[in-house]
């Protein structure tokens, strides 16, 4: 009796061969040493002389209350500029879906603040938050509301001065990709709604919020990531600093490798910042699936 086997089609794995074989040149090698490199204690100077030390870097890390404090500063920026930029964004694309004079002008502006190089914003930061001659204070003045002098020097008002900068950058993208997912909601769904006697909020809530609720959750995801890795904005605005208040795991991380020229221990950094990544993905992912199940 002859059994015949199905044959392969290689030619879709011959497409995707370039691409596996560059995340694994330049991602997955690297990670592997990273790890290992983690398990070290390295100095910058003699990156070729290593000892291995095992999990001393993360033990020392997880006692360290410098550390300790990075992650709660990070968990705190991560989770302000998510809900702020996602929430500024709704807004923006509410008011930018509905119909008025010189709509398609306004869209383009609000995208201006996304295109912005972030070299760029930052420097124009410090000057806005100058404690001299900067117009943050000046407006502040001008509104009956008590300036602070030098908001980027002060370990109580560095990070939110950060915030700030960094959810006026980035909440024109959260604008854009929901104003594009309010358009795909039929219109018939809404005036059905309205004939009803259904106001405004039954309508947001009842009708338009289900249907964006998939694109919240992938630009949540999104946000995070982003926020986790953010680096140059910190970096050219404070540095990590007054007294580590703005200090995040990248900032943390860079300190440690170039400023300390401890790779081991920026290594181990890098090692639960990714760790962090990951089980963040892993949750969005639970949440995605909840969703899809619940409107199934």
């Amino acid at each position: 009796m002859n059994s015949s086997r199905p044959s392969i089609n290689w030619l879709p794995y011959i497409f995707l061969a370039p691409a596996g074989l560059y995340l694994l040149v330049f991602q997955g090698i690297p990670l592997v040493q990273e790890m290992y490199l983690s398990l070290t204690s390295t100095s910058l100077l003699t990156p070729r002389n290593n000892t291995f030390v095992g999990f001393d870097n993360y033990v020392a890390l997880f006692r360290s209350q410098r550390f300790l404090g990075t992650v709660w500063v990070t968990f705190v920026y991560t989770v302000s500029c998510v809900v702020l930029a996602i929430g500024l964004g709704f807004v923006t694309a509410l008011l930018l879906d509905a119909p008025f004079k010189g709509r398609a002008i306004a869209r383009t502006i609000v995208t201006i603040p996304w295109a912005a190089p972030p070299v760029a914003v930052a420097i124009i930061a410090t000057w806005i938050f100058n404690a001299q001659y900067g117009i943050f204070n000046h407006a502040q003045r001008a509104l009956g509301i008590p300036a602070y002098e030098g908001w980027l020097d002060s370990p109580q008002y560095a990070l939110p001065a950060i915030l700030i900068i960094t959810v006026w950058q980035i909440f024109p993208f959260s604008s854009v990709v929901l104003l594009a997912a309010l358009q795909g909601v039929p219109k018939e769904l809404r005036e059905a709604a309205q004939i009803d006697g259904a106001n405004a909020w039954h309508i947001l809530m009842a009708v338009v919020w289900p249907a964006l609720r998939p694109t919240v959750v992938l630009l949540a995801l999104f946000v995070t990531i982003w926020s986790l890795r953010r680096f140059d904005l910190i970096w050219l605005l404070t540095q990590g600093g007054p007294i580590g208040s703005t200090n995040t795991l990248v900032i943390d991380l860079y300190q440690r490798a170039f400023v300390s020229r401890d790779l081991g221990a920026a290594a181990a950094v890098g090692m639960v910042g990714l760790a962090v990544a990951l089980l963040i993905t892993l949750l969005y992912i639970r949440a995605s699936y909840r969703t899809d199940r619940t409107e199934h």
